[in-house]
């Protein structure tokens, strides 16, 4: 009885040591668990992504307003009898007078 009881416990340390620290226990489940989350909100932010490029594609076969927007956007073409203002931005680092300009150097 005691060899069979003896028997029972190594089985069970064993089988508990499998369960904590082996292959496939208990901490490669909670970092598979981790890596399927970080998985599906990153799958989440590629469906947003992939739902906008869609509504994208609709826009540009089904009207000119958008094939427009696009060619104004990125070719900068501009329609016949339109006047192209481009705004400059003032550099940071340029020193200037009370005034507002420049310094002569």
């Amino acid at each position: 009885m005691r060899l069979l009881t003896l028997i029972l416990l190594l089985l069970l340390g064993g089988l508990q040591y499998d369960f904590w620290l082996g292959k496939n226990g208990l901490s490669d489940y909670r970092d598979l668990s981790n890596a399927i989350e970080r998985q599906q909100q990153d799958n989440l932010v590629l469906k947003d992504r992939n739902n906008l490029i869609y509504r994208e594609i609709d826009d540009l076969t089904s009207g000119l307003e958008a094939i427009e927007e696009l060619s104004r956007n990125d070719l900068g073409y501009i329609k016949q009898g339109e006047t192209f203002y481009r705004i400059i931005p003032k550099e940071k680092d340029q020193a200037t007078e009370p005034d507002g300009v420049p310094y002569d150097d």
